[in-house]
Order: C-alpha cells, then sequence, then structure tokens
C-alpha cells in the first residue's frame, strides 16, 4: 500500500472537498440535520475568512468549493466535521463514526475549473434526483445554487464572486450563470471533476496519448486538478512550507500544540492520550491525530508514535484501518 501523502494546503487555497459517511451511510437523515450542518458551515467559514463558492449536501456526501482561510483547510473541516458528528449522534441516539475517516480535498486550477466546478457541484440533487428539474434547484435549500440565482440568502456564502464570472451587471450575470448550469445537465457525471491526477487534467486517457505522441510532458499529482504548470507551483510552495514551518525543535512545538489543541476539543485528557490507553475515544483521538499530523505536514510515523504513546506499528495500523473505511 503506498503511504498517504500530505494534504496541500495555504491560506487562499481553491479546493473542492468531498465527505462521505462511513459505510456509504447517511449524514442527514432529516431537514434538521441539514440545516445544522449549514448553519455549522456558514458560521465556521465567517469566523475562519473560509470563502465557500458552491455547496450541495446530500444523503450520504457533500461538496464544497472553498478557499482556505488564515487557519488552513484542515482545520476548518475538523471543526465542521466533529462538531456536527456530536451533534448528529446525540440527536439520533447514535454511537461512532458518522463519516468516514479520510475527506478528499482536491487542489484546484481557479482559472481553468471554478465554472466548471461550480456547475457540477450545484447539479448535484438534480443528477440524483432530489429534485426533479430546474425550476425546483433553483428554491432547493440544501444546495449553493438557489443562493446564487437569488432564490434563498445565505450572507456567507460568495454569491457575488461566482456572479462576477458570468457578467459585470448582477442581472444579466445571473441569467448567464442559469443557462451555463441548465446546459451542463446533459453532461451527467463528471468523474474528471472529482479527483486530480493526468488523466482527469488532460480531459481523458485519449488527450494524454495525444499528447504523449507529440513529445509533450506534464507532471501530475492526484491530489491536483490543474495544468503540469499549476502542479509544479503548488507542490514547490508546498515543499517551501513544510521545510520551513516543521525543521527541528519548532517541528515538535508544533505538532505538541496541535495535540494540545485536539485533545482539548475533544475533552481528552493528554495523559490518557498517551498512556496507551485503547477507551474507543482515545484511540478514535489518536487515529485522527495520526492521519492530520500525516496528511497535514507529512510527519513520519515514528515521530507520530512517540508523541501520542503507542508504537509505530499501532500508528502504520491505524492510518491502514481508516483507509479501508
Amino acid at each position: 500500500m503506498m503511504p498517504r501523502q500530505a494534504r496541500l494546503d495555504a491560506p487562499g487555497t481553491l479546493h473542492h472537498v468531498i465527505v462521505r459517511g462511513i459505510e456509504k451511510r447517511k449524514i442527514a437523515a432529516d431537514d434538521s440535520d441539514r440545516r445544522d450542518f449549514v448553519t455549522r458551515m456558514g458560521s465556521l467559514s465567517t469566523e475562519t475568512g473560509t470563502s465557500i463558492y458552491a455547496w450541495s449536501l446530500m444523503s450520504n456526501h457533500a461538496h464544497i468549493l472553498l478557499r482556505s482561510g488564515a487557519d488552513g483547510l484542515p482545520k476548518f473541516m475538523r471543526r465542521l466535521l466533529t462538531g456536527y458528528a456530536v451533534s448528529f449522534n446525540h440527536r439520533h441516539s447514535r454511537h461512532g463514526h458518522l463519516f468516514q475517516n479520510r475527506y478528499k480535498s482536491i487542489v484546484c486550477e481557479e482559472d481553468l475549473y471554478f465554472r466548471e466546478l461550480i456547475r457540477y457541484i450545484h447539479l448535484n440533487p438534480l443528477r440524483a434526483g432530489l429534485v426533479i428539474n430546474m425550476t425546483e434547484l433553483d428554491r432547493y435549500r440544501w444546495c449553493g445554487h438557489a443562493v446564487v440565482m437569488g432564490k434563498i440568502k445565505n450572507e456567507w456564502q460568495e454569491r457575488e464572486y461566482v456572479l462576477r464570472w458570468f457578467g459585470k451587471k448582477q442581472r444579466e450575470a445571473k441569467r448567464a450563470y442559469g443557462r451555463y448550469v441548465k446546459e451542463g445537465i446533459e453532461q451527467g457525471r463528471r468523474p474528471d471533476l472529482v479527483g486530480g491526477g493526468l488523466i482527469r487534467s488532460m480531459g481523458g486517457w485519449s488527450q494524454v496519448v495525444s499528447m504523449r505522441k507529440l513529445g509533450h510532458k506534464e507532471r501530475s499529482d492526484e491530489r491536483i486538478l490543474g495544468s503540469g504548470d499549476f502542479v509544479n507551483e503548488v507542490i514547490d510552495e508546498a515543499d517551501r512550507k513544510v521545510r520551513y514551518q516543521f525543521a527541528g525543535r519548532e517541528r515538535a512545538e508544533k505538532i505538541e500544540q496541535y495535540i494540545r489543541e485536539l485533545c482539548r476539543e475533544e475533552g481528552v485528557n493528554i495523559k490518557e492520550l498517551r498512556s496507551g490507553s485503547r477507551r474507543p475515544e482515545v484511540s478514535r483521538i489518536r487515529r485522527q491525530l495520526a492521519i492530520e499530523l500525516v496528511e497535514t505536514y507529512g510527519t513520519p510515523l515514528a515521530e507520530i508514535a512517540r508523541h501520542v504513546g503507542v508504537s509505530t506499528s499501532a500508528i502504520s495500523k491505524a492510518i491502514s484501518r481508516a483507509t479501508r473505511n
């Protein structure tokens, strides 16, 4: 099994985030759940300076197109998903995980993909049969499309920014946006927009073959949806960030700070965490810490193990189990 790669993020990065229920289970059972999820997302976006451009909340998954704020994507998503899961479990008298441990985040090249991602995400309810036509979608509460169309107000959603991609005057831009979304219905599902990598970025395998025959080479990465030049920029910036932020003693201090912060948020005693306790809640936090430290900062497993009081093999097994979920 290939090791997990660190998440790519810096303030101002455009991400397509996909969140799925564990074992494809529902993450929203009724309108109370949906209202809770959307309210939390909006409040957190305002609090953290995270810009949200498009979103759709489905029964067992959600899509969000956002630009990360100063605190970064991982902290925003952790607070959103943890807070909502606790509320959901309390409301439905259930226990255990609600979401897959690893949400998917794809760094996107804005100039090439912004409009297409807006359309793809906002058409999700129509493709899934939650609404039957564009008229219903225009007023559907659990998708950002109705906000862009002006039928529902969410002050936190970046409506004006989206409309500026379709025209200078709001009325004309709204019409152009509506036409653009409607034209996307016949495209159906777009697997090229839900992941990175060369095949997706180039628009399909045939395009990759043609490019190679012409002798052109493009760098690719599964975490990025964009051109080769964009991939280079993102990865080079991520490498500089890791070298600058996590060198020597400073890295250890930042990891300690992160562990203390998560334990405080989750109400777990840090001494119990490091005692090797197998209490389910402690094990869950330990697993979450391992995943976040690997994905966000590329921290070696042995170093994570030292910080959380278990063996390197235990950390490796925890991450492997999360990958299979």
